[in-house]
């Protein structure tokens, strides 16, 4: 038997793997880094039991990876963004973010209440 909190964890898992999946790759730069980050929120509250997204690219690192660049953009990948989730399911809060470790996008729960 699936318990509640199992359920309302492999929802937020289900959000960030569409999240993810979703947008690395897209076209990125300064000048759409707002947008995009309303965008890609906006996409995932969509889904069911999502509360809410939070998503921030981040200025510094992008502008880094601009710097030696003669294109005015760069792909979408994990190093350049942090990401927070809430989502409820059946009473159960759920709290996600995702951030780099080792080089790689890691998506992890935060808490269960």
């Amino acid at each position: 038997m699936v318990t509640d909190p199992q359920t309302a964890c492999f929802e937020a898992g289900i959000k960030f793997g569409t999240l993810y999946h979703q947008f690395a790759g897209t076209p990125v730069s300064p000048d759409s880094a707002r947008s995009l980050e309303r965008a890609m929120a906006e996409a995932i509250e969509n889904q069911p039991h999502c509360e809410s997204v939070s998503v921030h690219i981040l200025d510094d690192a992008l502008d880094a990876e601009l710097a030696g660049s003669t294109a005015d953009y760069t792909e979408l990948t994990g190093r350049f963004m942090e990401v927070e989730m809430e989502i409820d399911y059946e009473g159960v809060r759920v709290r996600t973010e995702m951030e780099m470790e080792d080089g790689y996008p890691l998506m992890k729960i935060v808490s269960v209440e």
